[in-house]
């Protein structure tokens, strides 16, 4: 086995325009933020998914003006030299159906249909298919005190609860990818127990994606204060996780964690 091999789960590269991203990695110069893109296809990426707002702890909205601003002219760049799948990761309907109409593939809502009325619609109308997450409040407040009885359900039902809204109005079910939510609106604690029993997520029919790239749990467990030192423990934990039938990881390393999956999956499908 060698590096030419793709591993099963699809990866998913991260291109941030904003100021802010927790990560570290939010590139607002649009040459920067092309670059970034076309060196994450040359590492391996499945899907690009590109933002124009951050949505980390303690974060403010950004208006749609400026989002627009921001992803439109990466969007249309990045499709004319790649026919690489592209993910808008907005809650704005508007901006979702535009990133589309210029060649955006996905529509990834960390919301799940809960902050714009039109989503539902656009979602319906257009086929694209769609990723809910779950998240307990808002950006601004979300890490504040999170509190559950029992996470793993509770993120289940809410997940269920959304899965069923888009079947009923006729989305089919491999089109509606459900994201768990590490770090939005969870404690160390949480986060765990949901990477634990990520399979109550996959046993509910949709794809599960999983975005707990470079998040603050990670630097918690392993002493690093700086998010872009958590690529390692980010590529562990999609090894691990990939043992659970999840469909998708979205990371801001993709080299490393392709590596990741690539050993992990030669390791479960030995004789």
């Amino acid at each position: 086995m060698n590096a030419t091999i793709s591993p099963r789960i699809q990866i998913i590269g991260i291109v941030n325009r904003t100021p802010d991203s927790f990560s570290g990695d939010g590139i607002l110069d649009f040459g920067a933020a092309l670059a970034q893109a076309e060196r994450l296809i040359e590492e391996g990426a499945d899907i690009l998914d590109v933002g124009g707002e951050s949505t980390r702890p303690g974060s403010d909205p950004v208006s749609l003006d400026e989002e627009l601003r921001r992803v439109m002219p990466l969007i249309e760049a990045i499709r004319k030299k790649s026919d690489i799948p592209i993910s808008i990761d907005t809650y704005k309907a508007e901006t979702a159906r535009r990133a589309l109409a210029a060649g955006a593939n996905i529509i990834n809502d960390i919301s799940a249909l809960r902050y714009d009325a039109g989503m539902i619609e656009l979602v319906v109308e257009s086929g694209a298919p769609i990723v809910l997450t779950h998240m307990q409040g808002d950006p601004k407040t979300m890490q504040e005190h999170p509190v559950y009885a029992d996470v793993v359900r509770e993120v289940g039902d809410f997940l269920q609860e959304k899965v069923e809204i888009l079947t009923a109005r006729g989305v089919p079910k491999e089109k509606i990818i459900i994201d768990p939510g590490i770090g939005f609106g969870k404690t160390r604690q949480h986060n765990l127990s949901l990477l634990k029993h990520l399979d109550a997520f996959t046993a509910l029919g949709c794809p599960v994606m999983l975005a707990h790239s470079r998040k603050r749990f990670l630097g918690g467990l392993t002493g690093t204060t700086d998010p872009q030192e958590r690529d390692l423990p980010t590529a562990v934990v999609a090894a691990l996780a990939a043992a659970k039938g999840i469909a998708m990881v979205r990371v801001h390393n993709v080299a490393l964690t392709r590596q990741a999956l690539i050993v992990a999956e030669a390791i479960a499908t030995a004789p």
